[in-house]
């Protein structure tokens, strides 16, 4: 009999924290509720086959968005982005040891009947440079932009699952 007490003990809690989780709105990271208005969309970027339209495109068609030409039907469109590298620290030479790259995108989303909503994506990032390794910074460099579109893919993503 103890162990069919333990069992709905279990069972009990396991239902218990099910309840609670879903209750306060937990979901799985990259899993975006997008709003109705966002299920059919016609996508717009300077540059349909750059890396941040495709990552953006990939996200969208994951969230089941269907792609329209159509006038009436909310726009996103995305700008151009921009990298900007500054100096952050110096060898003792004189030579760059440290940079910061600056990635700044800017996107808008249209409704029909409504004003756009513009946004403006800034990622900050930081990295070395070792002059005496310039071939693995270059890589370094490539994995670390990367890096950062997909995070900005992400942002737009959750940016968008607020809007309605």
């Amino acid at each position: 009999m103890p162990l069919s007490l333990n069992k709905f003990k279990h069972f009990f809690i396991i239902s218990l924290l099910s309840t609670l989780i879903s209750g306060c709105g937990f979901h799985l990271a990259g899993n975006y509720q997008l709003p109705k208005s966002m299920q059919q969309l016609n996508f717009d970027s300077n540059d349909q086959y750059n890396e941040i339209s495709r990552l953006v495109k990939a996200s969208l068609i994951q969230q089941d968005v269907k792609f329209t030409n159509q006038r009436d039907t909310t726009i996103l469109r995305l700008g151009q982005e921009r990298f900007e590298r500054g100096t952050l620290s110096l060898f003792s030479s004189g030579q760059v040891a440290e940079y910061e790259l600056i990635y700044t995108l800017q996107y808008s989303v249209i409704k029909p009947s409504t004003d756009a909503q513009s946004f403006e994506i800034m990622i900050r990032r930081d990295y070395l440079d070792d002059p005496r390794s310039a071939q693995a910074k270059s890589r370094e460099r490539e994995q670390l932009l990367n890096e950062i579109r997909q995070q900005a893919t992400k942002l737009i993503m959750s940016q968008l699952a607020q809007l309605d």
